[in-house]
Order: C-alpha cells, then sequence, then structure tokens
C-alpha cells in the first residue's frame, strides 16, 4: 500500500512513517499545502493522511482541490479538533474520514485498511502480453487464443493482485477483502487458488504471480 502523509509536525510524521513501514507500506511525506498537492497529484497513492493545519494553507481546501481535480483517493483527515461542525465541514469537502489527535496507531491502522477496503480495487479493463488475452470486463482469459475458464473466486484474487499490478499485495488484505477472514480454511483456500490461477496463466508466462516472502504477492506483466 502507498500511503501519503501531509504532515508538517516533524515528529508525527516521523512516527506514522515508522508505524506504518512496520506495515510494509510505502510512506511518502510533506509537510506544506503545496509539496502535499504536487505529490497527491503526480503520484499515486492508496490513502492519503491529512494534517488539516497546514503552514501555508487550510489541509480542506487541499482536499476539495483534489476532488475537483478528479482524484478519488481516500482521505483520511488527522485534526486536534473534534466539533461536529468541523466533523461535518470536512466531510462536505470531500473527506472521507476523521481521526482526532492524540491517536492510537492500532485504531490508524484499521481505519486505514477500512478505507482502503471500502475503496474496492479496480482491475484494468484488459491487458494483452505475449500469448496471455485477460478482458475483466467479460471475465475472459486467453492463453495462445485457447480460453482459460476460471470460477468467480478466481477471477476475484486475479483482479485484486491486478489491481495493484506491480506492487505488492498483502496476503491478509487478500483474506480479508474476499473471504472475509483468515482462519485457515480461508488461507488453504486462498494458496490453492493462487496455484490454479498460476497454472492457467501458465509457468514463466507473460503473466505472473510472483510471492514476497513475508508480505504478500505482487501481479507482473512482461512484454
Amino acid at each position: 500500500m502507498n500511503v501519503l502523509v501531509i504532515e508538517d509536525s516533524a515528529p508525527t510524521r516521523d512516527l506514522l512513517v515508522r508505524a506504518l513501514g512496520s506495515e510494509s507500506w510505502t510512506v511518502e511525506t510533506a509537510s506544506r499545502f503545496s509539496s502535499g498537492v504536487k505529490l497527491a497529484m503526480t503520484e499515486r497513492h492508496d490513502i492519503i493522511l491529512l494534517d488539516l493545519m497546514l503552514p501555508d494553507g487550510d489541509g480542506l481546501d487541499l482536499c476539495r482541490k483534489l476532488r475537483a481535480e478528479g482524484i478519488t483517493v481516500p482521505v483520511l483527515c488527522l485534526t486536534a479538533r473534534d466539533e461536529v461542525a468541523e466533523r461535518v465541514r470536512g466531510l462536505d469537502a470531500g473527506a472521507d474520514d476523521y481521526l482526532r489527535k492524540p491517536f492510537a496507531l492500532a485504531e490508524l491502522r484499521a481505519r486505514i485498511r477500512a478505507l482502503t477496503r471500502r475503496q474496492g480495487v479496480t482491475p484494468p479493463v484488459r491487458i494483452e502480453a505475449a500469448a496471455i488475452r485477460i478482458d475483466f470486463t467479460a471475465r475472459k482469459l486467453e492463453r495462445g487464443g485457447q480460453e482459460v475458464t476460471l470460477t468467480a473466486r478466481e477471477w476475484a484474487v486475479l483482479e485484486a493482485l491486478a489491481s495493484k499490478q506491480g506492487r505488492v499485495v498483502r496476503r491478509v488484505d487478500l483474506l480479508d477483502s474476499i473471504w472475509h477472514g483468515s482462519g485457515r480454511p480461508a488461507s488453504d483456500s486462498l494458496d490453492v487458488i493462487l496455484s490454479r490461477i498460476r497454472r492457467k496463466l501458465g509457468e514463466g508466462g507473460s503473466c505472473a504471480i510472483r510471492t514476497v516472502r513475508g508480505e504478500g504477492y505482487v501481479f507482473e506483466v512482461s512484454p
């Protein structure tokens, strides 16, 4: 997961980098309105953590600007204020959630996971690489011109991985979003489905699912 932290307090930024980095998430930071807008509009992120009191502008104005530009990344506001009117103002500006400072890191992580799950996954419409043709709209996989059938759950896993092409998708996130739990039956089922998808894509082919030990899986496409 790629997280953008826009926060002017250096100690808070450092804390967030350490806490979120421990989840194997990639964290970018900005300390000002101007640099935050630039990063949010030029880089791809899964969620933005936004301090509302920035030295060169209002965080809610930044949120409004992103929404006006069509950027739909979830925004979690971090604020010392907790008035109802302030929360309403933030939600009306396009924010997705609020977390009052000081906050518990466990709650922050949980809210990030909830927001990114709620955002859902958006796989590419079509992937074509060498002998592989995948049409996600029609749910059709062809290898070497021959159609290969996938089950509904195999499609769900493939779509989740393809939506983050080239980036790690954590195993626990796959289990949470598709099986809604991480017990032994779900974990075993995921292993079986990954094995099936790999076989159907073809070992050593142009589309592959790489295991990142201790982290998760990466869907990779080569010419």
